[in-house]
């Protein structure tokens, strides 16, 4: 089984697997329009990708994590060579939202492994997963659990 972490605001835990953050503002791996659920590897980069989207409101906010088990057969890795050389552009590119529309449509498998754009040297990787695909019904996710950011990080 594969460890990856959610990381959501606690308003938004009941729908935090429907995809449909994904599907009304697109993201990096996806354009808007398709449904797909964004985890990441550990809970740091988990708190990482989401600081990134966070102002100074932030510190207001309450937040909870997930825990969630993917069987690595339902996983299919990107083919890193697909990648241009600006595929940590921000905002990002148009390649890279084609890359995981086309996965999520094509329901190649549950979960995409993609990189991850702000820690890309440190090995940390990043799942795309499909609630549309059959094999979602196979990932794991655990009851969420409080979280918050260390005071510090909104100096």
């Amino acid at each position: 089984m594969i460890e990856a972490w959610r990381l959501v605001k606690a308003r938004q835990a009941a729908g935090a697997f429907t995809g449909e953050g994904a599907r009304r503002y697109g993201g990096r791996w996806n354009f808007p329009g398709t449904s797909c659920v964004y985890l990441a590897d550990s809970l740091p980069l988990a708190a990482m990708e989401l600081f990134l989207h966070l102002g100074q409101e932030g510190c207001k906010i309450s937040f909870v994590s997930f825990r969630v088990l993917i069987p690595a057969a339902v996983v299919q890795d990107l083919d890193l060579d697909q990648l241009p050389r600006d595929w940590r552009a921000s905002p990002p590119d148009d390649h890279t939202k084609a890359l995981g529309t086309q996965w999520a449509n094509a329901r190649q498998s549950a979960a995409l492994k993609v990189p991850s754009a702000i820690m890309p040297l440190g090995r940390c990787f990043n799942y795309l997963i499909n609630p549309a695909h059959a094999d979602y019904r196979r990932v794991k996710v655990e009851a969420a659990q409080d979280f918050t950011f260390d005071p510090r990080m909104w100096k």
